[in-house]
């Protein structure tokens, strides 16, 4: 009896037993996914809120940016011409009706506009022809105090002005326009560049002057000022602090070395920027002979002078004679562009260098 009792029982114990299994899994089902749930949620709208924010910091970071980035990204950067380039004669006044009077009759007659002519002595003769004459109170002697305190008005003078490369020549250099801008708008816009040629086979070593009557040891590389050298605008605003105003001279003082070896020194030293060599500088200290004549119209600066008891200039036959033309100036000039009132007229029907030798 007992037996038959359990046995009808027992369906009703499984089901009920089921029952509860049946709930309890349910319970823990929903207990399990709560957690869970935000996450799940969550997960779609935490990638829009990261595009949100990304997105927001690129609209923030564009207008942040500088205005004149964000144009210079735009719009690309227009060809660099002639006028671009502040070209700074260095000269004194007891050689205004030599030297200087060369470089008026030749290649200055080409960059008349953007050539200013740093002296110490003021000549109204140059002034009325119409070239930008800048008379400094600089002393005339060729001391480096001298020499630095015409660099640094030419500093600054570039300085003030649009300009976007500054080329600093001596009145015994003739610069050939053409060359001179082919090898800058090589350079990248908005670049650091100091480029020139060395006098020396090694870097310059010299005693830098510190507190305490201490000295110390430097080296550096520098553009002989013989020879002409050019400076970018963006690397000559990172000078400023060493070259503008009264500080070009200051600096020269502490290495006791004149304006073209204090522009290397503070270039190299002071902000870390490797000197650019070209062999396409030339001054009186090299030997100009060994200049290939096909060759000449390409140099960026040529240059003349006495050498052992001889006339150092470069070798080019017809034109002129020697003793008419001793620099080879005026002859370089009529080669680079025969239809100079004052060539040859044998020259004026000719192709000029510029037009069968430059690319």
């Amino acid at each position: 009896m007992i037996v038959r009792k359990l046995f009808h029982a027992l369906p009703v114990f499984a089901l009920t037993l089921f029952i509860l299994v049946l709930l309890d899994l349910q319970l823990r089902t929903r207990s399990d996914q709560k957690p869970n749930a935000p996450f799940a949620h969550e997960k779609t709208p935490s990638i829009s809120r990261t595009t949100a924010v990304t997105q927001h910091r690129d609209v923030v970071n564009d207008k942040q940016r500088p205005k004149r980035q964000r144009w210079r990204e735009m719009k690309p950067q227009p060809p660099l011409e002639l006028t671009d380039i502040f070209i700074a004669v260095k000269t004194t006044g007891r050689f205004h009706k030599t030297r200087l009077a060369l470089l008026l009759e030749t290649w200055i007659s080409k960059t008349k506009d953007h050539t200013y002519i740093f002296t110490d002595s003021p000549d109204e003769d140059v002034s009325s022809e119409g070239f930008n004459i800048v008379v400094t109170d600089c002393p005339p002697e060729h001391s480096h105090q001298a020499l630095s305190c015409k660099m640094a008005a030419e500093y600054d003078h570039f300085m003030a002005s649009d300009k976007k490369w500054l080329c600093h020549v001596d009145d015994d250099n003739y610069v050939n326009p053409g060359a001179l801008l082919s090898l800058l708008e090589a350079f990248p816009a908005d670049s650091d560049i100091y480029v020139g040629k060395p006098s020396l086979d090694r870097p310059m070593r010299a005693q830098e002057m510190l507190e305490g009557n201490k000295t110390r040891d430097v080296h550096f590389w520098f553009a002989t000022g013989g020879a002409g050298f050019c400076l970018s605008r963006k690397l000559a605003e990172k000078m400023a602090p060493w070259a503008s105003g009264p500080r070009f001279e200051q600096t020269s003082a502490v290495i006791m070395l004149p304006d073209d070896c204090t522009v290397g020194f503070i270039v190299e030293r002071r902000l870390g920027i490797s000197m650019v060599h070209s062999n396409m500088f030339h001054s009186h200290l090299e030997n100009l002979l060994l200049l290939v004549p096909s060759d000449i119209p390409k140099q960026v600066t040529l240059s003349y002078g006495w050498f052992e008891n001889k006339m150092n200039s470069v070798e080019l036959k017809g034109v002129f004679t020697k003793d008419e033309d001793p620099s080879r100036f005026r002859t370089v000039h009529c080669l680079l562009y025969p239809t100079t009132s004052w060539c040859p007229v044998a020259l004026k029907s000719a192709l000029s260098w510029n037009q069968h030798v430059l690319p």
